[in-house]
């Protein structure tokens, strides 16, 4: 039975479970979307959104509580300038999770931890590469009436 669990230990010792938490909470804020199994993203969900309420409120306190919980100094600026001002409005539920189906080794659940807020990158260079087409149709115009 599970009573009285207060976590998922993944079958890890202490310090392979931190290992794990602290590198794939750090793969989340860098990405903003990462596929890992169900249990994993169960378990790093419960994590990263502890870091990102400790990011809404900038302070020396804050930053100094997940710098210890993150080792990698990029990701606590991302976290505190980036990603914790976008959720500030939001009360909770700062990830999603997107089940994708079963892996074909193991049949482990697999799915897609992600961002609330994350914006497919397919989109964006979309919009990229019809800004460029345009900015190059400006141009030949403005070469032909240099031109003429």
């Amino acid at each position: 039975m599970k009573h009285r669990r207060g976590f998922n230990p993944l079958e890890r010792m202490s310090a392979h479970r931190k290992a794990l938490h602290r590198n794939m909470v750090t793969s989340l804020f860098r990405h903003e979307r990462i596929k890992t199994t169900k249990t994993k993203a169960l378990a790093i969900r419960r994590t990263a959104e502890k870091l990102i309420t400790r990011a809404k409120t900038d302070s020396v306190h804050n930053r100094r509580i997940v710098s210890s919980r993150l080792y990698d100094e990029g990701m606590v600026a991302k976290l505190f300038t980036n990603i914790g001002p976008r959720m500030k409005e939001r009360p909770g539920g700062y990830t999603r999770i997107i089940k994708l189906g079963e892996r074909y080794g193991d049949a482990a659940e697999v799915v897609i931890l992600e961002l609330v807020d994350y914006v497919l990158k397919t989109e964006e260079e979309k919009n990229k590469s019809a800004k460029k087409a345009e900015k190059k149709a400006k141009k030949k115009e403005q070469e032909k009436e240099q031109e003429e």
